[in-house]
């Protein structure tokens, strides 16, 4: 059978596997599989259920749902029909729900539970919608029909004429809209095709070396599309299996449990992975202590030695040997003992992030894409990656770098356009093909692509100097003690920093120094805590250049959320969110 849409895919992907796993999910605290013969038949049967409520090709059906086996099987379901499957961040509020449903007029809601339930029917008060509801979970949803219902009622449907239905659909129908974040304006909706993720998906399987063994382990938001094409179309594709984590606060014990092999995350979460490995050594006594960290110098060199195509030199290689199996083989049983890589995407991965991983064997391969770009434009080769870039252009697409820096891309994964947004999609999409990221990068002469910011949040200082602030929060946040990190500066005499401590940390130095920890705010604004900072950001202005050197700072002593709305549902700062929030302290600052 001819791959060439995700329906047909799946469909290959049943027949081949039958009874492999699929799908693995927490039920009574105990993972159990779904195979590939089952996951076929509860598509079809929930296909059959979207015909009934009158599903046709080209119709919306959207998802507003934490990620398990259900919000797969609505989406393979929805696709399979003809129809568009339209992703909600289950974080989002109800009139960000409400602009979103309003846009794209789904036929269908998919909602995980009453919770969800109860924020889609304020969203959809006053809109005029008219929306069948279904939810996962049957706990005091009332009269909304539940999913396992869905899945048992007759249709007109027979497996015949789904079967027809997965054939009708062709490689440049539209599968999905998925909306941008809004964090600039209204958000809008990237119309992606199956072509678009079907190549994007076959050159990343050509760079990455796939194990028929592989296992996935899925925790970032299915409504995104980085995890949406690497941790549920492409294993599919590919006929591996995806374990969903119960939650974040399990996700420790989800990889003990599951021992993936292969797993998707952002650099917020590689960061304080690393973060809480340094700060459990501290509490080790001082030999071990001295084993780790001679283990993580020697692992840097054999790290580097490998990546750069070295021979390891023979002491090194010796002494890593054995401190591989004292101390390195113990960081890797913490991440499950079985993984071979580490994706990372969505933001830019700190070199020393990567470097540390890596000095105790886990590779982090990192990439480099959007949503409108499906989302893969450039993966690091893991036989060859260079931390600090994003590696080089997968196969059939290009890359160029505009005058003023930007990076612009070409290639069968860029997407339709906005859904009814012409003048947008001519903005993003120029005449020639060329998608206009809106990142500022440049690459090497190999080909390896590196992101320096984004081009709209590039600073101009009061003197016309151009400063990037994504290298300076870097830096920043390279410290024990700042949990995150926000440098502003437009029409200032000098970028100035908008600082998120690291409670804990902080308040364990305070402890040291015998300070007053009983409030937040009587903390922060202590001289001696204030003068710590201050060092902080010193030692960080002696690598950079006069004119982006950090002048002032005020500690925020209230950490990002995403339901606070700092926080992108991707762990992304919104910079405008946060320059309006806090305001008074940027005012206070540019005095």
């Amino acid at each position: 059978m001819q791959r060439d849409t995700l329906p047909k895919a799946l469909l290959h992907s049943v027949e081949q596997f039958g009874d492999k796993p699929a799908l693995l999910v927490k039920k009574d605290k105990e993972y159990k599989p779904i195979s590939y013969a089952e996951l076929g038949r509860r598509v079809y049967a929930f296909a059959r259920a979207l015909d009934t409520l009158g599903v046709a090709r080209g119709d919306r059906v959207a998802i507003l749902a934490e990620n398990c086996p259900e919000w797969a099987i609505t989406d393979w379901a929805t696709i399979s029909l003809g129809a568009i499957t339209v992703p909600i961040y289950p974080t989002l509020t109800a009139p960000q729900v409400q602009e979103i449903l309003c846009d794209s007029e789904p036929k269908v809601l998919v909602v995980s539970d009453k919770r969800q339930l109860r924020k889609v029917q304020e969203a959809l008060k006053g809109s005029g919608l008219n929306v069948h509801l279904i939810a996962i979970e049957p706990d005091g949803v009332g009269n909304t029909p539940t999913f396992e219902q869905m899945l048992n009622q007759p249709g007109e449907l027979t497996e015949a004429l789904f079967r027809e239905r997965v054939q009708a659909v062709q490689p440049d129908d539209v599968l999905t809209f998925i909306y941008t974040s809004g964090t600039t304006g209204e958000p809008k909706g990237a119309m992606l095709t199956h072509h678009n993720l079907i190549t994007n998906i076959e050159a990343v399987l050509e760079i990455i070396e796939w194990k028929p063994d592989d296992l996935f382990l899925s925790f970032l938001p299915l409504s995104h599309v980085f995890e949406r094409m690497g941790g549920h179309f492409l294993p599919i594709y590919a006929g591996l299996t995806i374990a969903y984590a119960e939650s974040l606060f399990t996700l420790a014990n989800d990889m003990q449990t599951v021992k993936p092999t292969l797993m998707l995350g952002v650099p917020r979460f590689y960061a304080s992975v690393k973060d809480r490995i340094l700060g459990s050594v501290r509490d080790l006594p001082p030999l071990r202590q001295k084993l780790f960290y001679r283990t993580l110098e020697l692992g840097k060199i054999h790290s580097q030695c490998l990546r750069e195509g070295r021979s390891v030199p023979f002491m090194v290689s010796l002494q890593y040997a054995l401190l591989d199996k004292l101390v390195a083989h113990k960081i890797r049983e913490r991440v499950g003992g079985k993984l071979r890589y580490f994706v990372s995407g969505g933001a830019a991965l700190p070199k020393d992030v990567a470097e540390f991983f890596h000095a105790f064997g886990i590779l982090i391969v990192e990439g480099y894409g959007l949503t409108e770009t499906s989302p893969v434009l450039t993966v690091n080769p893991p036989r060859a990656p260079r931390f600090g870039s994003v590696g080089k252009a997968i196969r059939g697409v290009e890359l160029r770098i505009a005058e003023d820096g930007e990076i612009l891309a070409r290639g069968p994964n860029i997407m339709k356009g906005y859904y009814k947004k012409p003048e947008a999609t001519a903005q993003a999409i120029d005449p020639d093909g060329w998608f206009h990221t809106g990142d500022i990068g440049h690459m090497d002469k190999d080909g390896y692509l590196y992101i320096t910011d984004r081009k709209k949040d590039i600073i101009v200082l009061a003197n016309g100097k151009n400063v990037a602030p994504q290298p300076i929060e870097n830096l920043l946040k390279q410290s024990e003690l700042i949990q995150e990190a926000v440098v502003f500066g437009d029409a200032m005499s000098a970028p100035v920093a908008l600082i998120v401590p690291d409670m804990e940390r902080l308040k364990a130095f305070a402890r040291e120094q015998e300070l007053d920890t009983s409030t937040p705010k009587a903390l922060l604004e202590s001289d001696t805590i204030q003068k710590r900072f201050r060092q902080e950001i010193e030692q960080v202005n002696r690598e950079l250049a006069d004119f982006q050197r950090v002048k002032g700072f005020r500690l925020i002593d209230t950490a990002f959320t995403i339901e606070s709305g700092e926080l992108t549902p991707t762990l992304k700062v919104k910079r405008r969110v946060v320059a309006q929030k806090y305001a008074h302290l940027l005012q206070e600052l540019a005095r």
